[in-house]
């Protein structure tokens, strides 16, 4: 007489196996981030976040926040090494291009910012989302200020009260920001065929 005595397998997480890992994520052969949506997906996204300044908003005062700013700066918290530290200089002619601001005034701004992000990331290695919250909030400052001075300086007066309003909003829709980020951070990592060779 034969004994059949059944034991389930249980594999660790991360193991290779049959069907769905533990974590929920279904496995699939010949399946990996494409390299080219995933480098896109960043670049793109602020280039495309610098043509809302084409966005018909009639306003005596800014009041639309910096989104490709924000974007940068969302980007750069969220993955530190993604993009390299002299991205700003291409994003912010480009924005530049887009904003009508004196052309040379976001290169420098976003340069500084990606420079300060940097001394961010080498000076607090362990940081939570409120600290780079507060990062951000503090380079949004400086950012929307320098930019003020150098649009009054253009224009022959420097008011730099008439930014308040679209630095609070700025701050304040950050959070959000930085989630759609996330969004398009699974989007750029989303797993699609490989050819084969």
């Amino acid at each position: 007489m034969k004994v059949h005595i059944k034991v389930p397998i249980k594999l660790p997480p991360g193991v290779p196996g049959i069907g769905k890992r533990a974590d929920g994520i279904e496995r699939h052969i010949n399946r990996a981030p494409s390299r080219t949506i995933s480098n896109v997906v960043p670049w793109a996204s602020i280039v495309l976040a610098s043509a809302v300044a084409f966005a018909p908003v009639i306003a005596s005062a800014p009041v639309v926040p910096p989104l490709a700013f924000m974007m940068l700066l969302a980007w750069r918290t969220l993955r530190p090494g993604l993009l390299p530290v002299w991205a700003g200089l291409p994003l912010g002619a480009i924005d530049d291009l887009y904003s009508g601001q004196p052309f040379g005034s976001a290169v420098t701004i976003w340069s500084l910012a990606m420079l300060a992000m940097e001394a961010v990331d080498q000076r607090f290695l362990w940081r939570g989302f409120a600290e780079d919250w507060l990062a951000a909030g503090l380079l949004l400052t400086g950012g929307l200020l320098l930019g003020a001075i150098v649009a009054g300086i253009a224009a022959g007066h420097v008011t730099l009260w008439i930014v308040l309003p679209q630095l609070a909003l700025s701050i304040l829709l950050f959070p959000l920001v930085t989630e759609l980020v996330a969004l398009l951070d699974r989007l750029r990592l989303v797993r699609v065929k490989q050819r084969e060779a």
